[in-house]
């Protein structure tokens, strides 16, 4: 599967792929005050080491020695939680309030350093890689997304949805998280409610 595309769990047990568009985006999958029914994946470094490994991230450059203080592991959950509310806001055409806007600022002075790899020329993101690091990534990706892709950020159109997701299509008219998942049963919801 490509770095940044999920495998996530529908409540009725199937499994389906999603691709949120952007890394920040992809941070909310991991938990948070929206997704209440889903349990808390990052309940300790260990977890976002393994969580970054497949991420966005590492679709850019190889990540090699990520370490995490407990610390830096609640500043991010900190952080994700507030891009919930931010990101929903954008999607439903809402200004983020300006107490979030700073603390994305404020998050985004850290960076992740490419390097080139001696021996395989190939980049990577150099060694060590902080937690302080992730979260930047993160909030210069919220930059990004609220500055430049505000209109293409969208919460999924299913009932009882609340999957976000930056629209990356040509058209820019991507509605649901997932056709696999709840487009498929807008067209069964829709077939049924035409033969009845």
């Amino acid at each position: 599967m490509q770095a940044g595309v999920r495998l996530l769990d529908s409540d009725d047990g199937r499994r389906f792929d999603f691709d949120p568009g952007s890394f920040c985006l992809e941070l909310l999958l991991t938990g948070g005050p929206v997704l209440v029914q889903r349990t808390e994946l990052l309940r300790g470094p260990g977890d976002l080491t393994e969580w970054i490994a497949e991420s966005r991230l590492a679709r850019v450059a190889a990540l090699d020695d990520v370490r995490v203080r407990p610390s830096e592991l609640r500043e991010l959950r900190d952080f994700r939680d507030m891009m919930w509310s931010a990101a929903r806001t954008v999607a439903h055409g809402g200004t983020v309030e300006r107490e979030h806007i700073d603390w994305i600022n404020d998050s985004a002075t850290v960076d992740l350093s490419p390097e080139l790899d001696a021996e395989t020329r190939t980049r990577r993101w150099a060694a060590p890689i902080t937690g302080e690091q992730i979260l930047g990534a993160a909030a210069r990706d919220a930059i990004e997304l609220i500055g430049e892709h505000a209109g293409r950020v969208r919460e999924c159109g299913a009932d009882g949805c609340a999957l976000l997701f930056r629209d990356t299509s040509r058209p820019g008219n991507r509605r649901w998280c997932s056709m696999r998942r709840c487009g498929n049963r807008s067209k069964v919801k829709t077939y049924r409610s035409r033969r009845d």
